[in-house]
């Protein structure tokens, strides 16, 4: 039995989900390509990272790497299926869960009756800098950040475990949340998204998940007048939940494909004190503080503060996902002659990443094979790779054949 997924070009929605749709199966750790002779990242040892200015001009993604081709032919992709992977003693998933424990984390929660709803993906933006410190990151279960346009990027945060009161700034959503929401089984809060992207959201499996902001006010959604528009739009997750029950969309999912193990595995590919991430127009920098066993954030050499706390964005777990990026002709924003394009970035079926957890790392790959998959995480042997318990704060950018090394890169030290 074959799976076989196309890449998705122009707005062909109902054909891209008839495709998506058709028949599940086990992935196989045989279908993981070896790992590439070349690193996919630089280490250092002191050599510090270049940071990019606040006030740096923004450049645009090179149009030439990944161009709007439609006419392109669209290569066809194939995933055998395979038995399933054994665990070893003490994990924790990624296919069976007690009631009372988040997949998404790993962790067990004083409340089981907080599970007994969908995840929620959160957009909140992250551009350009007045919009930090942002309200919720910390209590995300998981983060996904990745390039929007012009060269910066957005969060998809993934709540389920916690329900801050306060979320934001919301903003408009992109293609990747199309992955995102079938992935985690999710709700969508979004402030509203280019027609070409809502047509995808709205002709999806999703759509009467998705609540858009602008269509909502009180207690879903509202702007906070001290904040310039349009970084002042704000959600409460309590709130969205309560709708969607209300709406009798809110069942608890069954989520798999997250695996956890409090004790480092033994097999790390080295030391890690600290990962930087150039994207073209941003920085990102996480150190490992030992004394606590977290990763602390800083965006653009600055630490990154979560608003509702006022303490510094942290990470039990910091991942790079590697994933092939390409233009769509899916118009976002258009300032005179100069157009930004929709960004499709390729999360299905496999790539390369790697895992930063307890100040080790671990190359691998991650995975994705059908749809409704959660994404995971693969040793280069096709093993279970294990995060910590905790959260994740997952860095999407692109692999090095499509990166400019002046501007991109994953550097660490």
């Amino acid at each position: 039995m074959l799976f076989i997924r196309k890449r998705p070009t122009g707005l062909r929605v109902k054909q891209l989900r008839n495709a998506l749709l058709m028949l599940g199966i086990l992935f196989s750790a045989c279908s993981l390509t070896p790992a590439p002779p070349d690193p996919i990242y630089q280490i250092v040892t002191n050599t510090p990272q270049p940071q990019l200015a606040p006030d740096t001009p923004v450049p645009m993604l090179p149009q030439a790497t990944i161009a709007p081709d439609s006419a392109a032919p669209l290569p066809t992709e194939i995933v055998t299926p395979g038995p399933t992977l054994a665990t070893v003693p003490g994990a924790i998933g990624p296919y069976i869960f007690a009631d009372d424990v988040d997949p998404l984390t790993g962790e067990t929660v004083a409340d089981p009756a907080a599970l007994n709803r969908r995840p929620m993906v959160v957009k909140i933006s992250n551009a350009p800098p007045i919009v930090r410190p942002q309200s919720g990151l910390n209590a995300a279960d998981l983060v996904f950040e990745h390039y929007a346009e012009g060269g910066l990027t957005r969060f998809s945060a993934v709540f389920y475990s916690q329900a801050p009161e306060r979320v934001g700034s919301i903003r408009s959503a992109r293609l990747i949340d199309y992955e995102l929401v079938p992935m985690y089984q999710a709700l969508l809060a979004f402030s509203g998204a280019s027609s070409g992207v809502e047509e995808y959201i709205y002709g999806s499996e999703f759509a009467e998940r998705a609540y858009k902001g602008v269509l909502y006010g009180l207690p879903y959604y509202w702007r906070d007048e001290e904040i310039e528009v349009p970084h002042n739009l704000f959600t409460s997750t309590a709130a969205l939940w309560d709708l969607a029950t209300e709406e009798g969309l809110n069942d608890r999912p069954n989520l798999s494909g997250m695996a956890f193990l409090q004790e480092p595995p033994p097999d790390s590919d080295g030391e890690t004190s600290a990962i930087d991430i150039r994207y073209i127009a941003t920085s990102v920098r996480w150190e490992y503080d030992a004394e606590q066993g977290v990763y602390r954030r800083f965006s653009d050499g600055e630490p990154h503060y979560d608003a509702n706390t006022d303490t510094q964005v942290t990470a039990d777990n910091v991942v790079i996902i590697f994933a092939e990026h390409r233009f769509t002709d899916i118009v976002e924003s258009q300032f005179g002659d100069s157009m930004s394009y929709s960004i499709e970035i390729k999360l299905w079926f496999e790539g390369d990443a790697v895992l930063f957890r307890d100040g080790q790392r671990y190359e691998g790959r991650w995975v994705r094979p059908t749809r409704e998959s959660m994404l995971s995480l693969r040793t280069r042997d096709g093993e279970l790779m294990y995060l910590r318990p905790g959260n994740t704060g997952f860095q999407v950018v692109r692999p090095p054949s499509q990166q400019d090394p002046a501007e991109e890169g994953v550097t660490v030290s």
